[in-house]
């Protein structure tokens, strides 16, 4: 199995990040069988896409919550790195409170 979940939608609160707060937190390696996707559909011209990160971040990523590391953006670039045989990724990690205020 490449993830440890495959879900269709978020089960964590709107967290509201702009891309350039997301660019603020740091990359870290995780290992693709830690994850939870969020997506249970993929387009296949996105995976085989050279160019698929040109506009967006270089790095996935994972929101960490409630026990668990779910990959909101990066999915296709996840995908690929299995199918290169890599167990892990570089992602950024937004750490959401498991108990809101």
């Amino acid at each position: 199995m490449i993830f440890r979940a495959v879900r269709d939608g978020r089960p964590y609160p709107e967290h509201h990040l702009t891309l350039k707060q997301w660019a603020e937190i740091p990359p870290r390696p995780l290992r693709l069988d830690q994850l939870i996707t969020t997506k249970r559909e993929l387009a296949l011209d996105k995976l085989l896409a050279e160019d698929s990160t040109f506009y967006g971040d270089l790095f996935p990523h994972v929101v960490q919550w409630n026990g668990g590391l779910y990959l909101e953006d990066g999915l296709h670039r996840a995908l690929r790195a299995a199918l290169q045989q890599r167990n892990q990724i570089h992602a950024r990690v937004l750490v959401l409170s498991d108990h809101p205020e």
